[in-house]
């Protein structure tokens, strides 16, 4: 009889202790050894991927679903299938912009129900914090969120309200007991009505000004004094202002429980780059310049900033207003679940890293964050939830080929190292050179 139900060989797996020739042994979903060459047991299937690398699975921790109550944004089965032909392996949605938003153990439920059966991989979820709902938070943590997040700014939407210092205060300290983060999208208003209104919308100029970088440096000196005073956990998402930076490290090296993520978007484009009227671009916190991208790259390097997500946020082409491209008026979010592997890889290989910070910034940190401590790693004791990825073949992005639900992106045209070939989940292949062979097999991790 057969040991193992699967294993897989390649001469580039990304282990946590290098890019080393190798082969993973796959029994009941999980890895249970990772061999030299030619040291495998007997096993039901064998592949053999030869120069291909082999990379654990991504996990992306902040992601958009929007269903149920916006599934015509985007809804579970579109959103899995992108991540399935992305290498992404589990995804954490975010508590909005469904309806209702994650901020009850009821909501949560609804969630899990529209998930269920229908998504192609693995899936958490995040709570909400937002005005009033303090008495929530343990619920939803014995229901199984993984962390919360909240808002210091408007969200964009009615349902999911900002909150302050008034209502940080003892959230924090309810997270720091029950031992959760707290995910802090980090703009202070303040700074933002402050700024000057530009009479030109079509300018993406005129964007940027209105979301100015004080407005995330004030943001973070909130958190970070809140961090201090209640012991919370605390991460920044999708950071785009390079000041920020020395914050955080001044901070961590006070001893407090801060992370860190940027997104794709903000280590690929470039404010002078962007063509006025490309609404496609627009995000929140805005696409910095030149110079600002490349300080992001240098911490993300350095290991100031701890791991990548999508900040997948779609939208559909109505609400991204891209006959009028007017920046003020469209939904600031970019849908990228599917191109994030990519498009990291095409930048970080350009300034010369390799697969094994891939797979620290895209897998073992989300995994960490989340604290799913079976994914984002290819070793012994680990979901099989594996990537067979080629670093050095490339292609232009065809937005019509896309598995999210609307074809909207700004990477459109562009041309992008590395693509996915197989993406396993506990074992099983959810996406094989363009096919989907089995189905909605993915779980609830909690």
């Amino acid at each position: 009889m057969p040991s193992a139900d699967l294993v897989i060989a390649g001469r580039r797996v990304a282990t946590p202790d290098g890019v080393v020739p190798g082969t993973i042994v796959i029994a009941d979903g999980v890895i249970t050894a990772v061999r030299e060459p030619g040291t495998a047991p007997g096993a039901a299937r064998r592949l053999d991927v030869g120069d291909a690398a082999v990379l654990p699975g991504l996990v992306d921790t902040h992601v958009h679903v929007n269903e149920p109550g916006r599934t015509e944004w985007e809804g579970f089965d579109t959103a899995t299938r992108a991540a399935a032909a992305g290498g992404v392996t589990t995804i954490v949605d975010m508590p909005l912009n469904s309806i209702p938003v994650t901020t009850t153990p009821e909501a949560l439920q609804q969630k899990a129900r529209a998930a269920s059966g229908r998504a192609l991989v693995d899936y958490g979820f995040w709570g909400g914090v937002v005005p009033g709902n303090d008495e929530q938070l343990a619920p939803l943590a014995r229901a199984g969120v993984r962390g919360f997040k909240c808002f210091l700014v408007a969200s964009g939407i009615a349902e999911f309200s900002s909150v302050s210092e008034v209502d940080l205060r003892p959230a924090m300290t309810r997270l720091a007991e029950l031992g959760l983060p707290l995910l802090v999208h980090a703009e202070l208003p303040g700074p933002i009505a402050a700024a000057s209104a530009a009479a030109d919308s079509r300018r993406y100029a005129s964007y940027l000004a209105s979301r100015p970088v004080a407005a995330e440096l004030e943001a973070i000196d909130l958190i970070v004094r809140l961090c201090r005073e209640t012991g919370c956990r605390v991460h920044i998402v999708h950071l785009s202002a390079a000041d920020a930076l020395d914050r955080v490290r001044d901070a961590r090296r006070a001893g407090l429980p801060l992370t860190l993520e940027t997104c794709p978007h903000y280590l690929t484009f470039a404010a002078e780059e962007i063509p006025d009227g490309a609404t496609a671009y627009k995000c929140a916190p805005p696409i910095r310049e030149r110079e600002n991208r490349e300080r992001l790259w240098r911490a993300l390097g350095d290991g100031t900033i701890d791991l990548v997500a999508s900040d997948h946020s779609p939208a559909p082409p109505a609400l991204k207003c891209l006959e009028a491209g007017d920046f003020f008026r469209a939904w600031g979010g970019i849908a990228s679940l599917e191109l994030a592997l990519a498009a990291t890889w095409t930048g970080a290989r350009a300034r010369g890293r390799n697969l094994r910070d891939l797979a620290r910034w895209l897998a073992e940190g989300p995994a960490r964050l989340a604290g799913l401590t079976r994914k984002g790693r290819i070793a012994p004791g680990c979901d099989a939830d594996l990537v067979v990825f080629d670093p050095d073949a490339r292609f232009s992005v065809e937005p019509a080929r896309l598995r999210q639900r609307h074809p909207i992106t700004p990477y459109a045209g562009m041309t992008l190292y590395g693509v996915v070939q197989r993406t396993f989940v506990r074992g099983a292949c959810v996406y094989d050179h363009g096919e989907f062979p089995a189905g909605g097999i993915g779980k609830w991790v909690r």
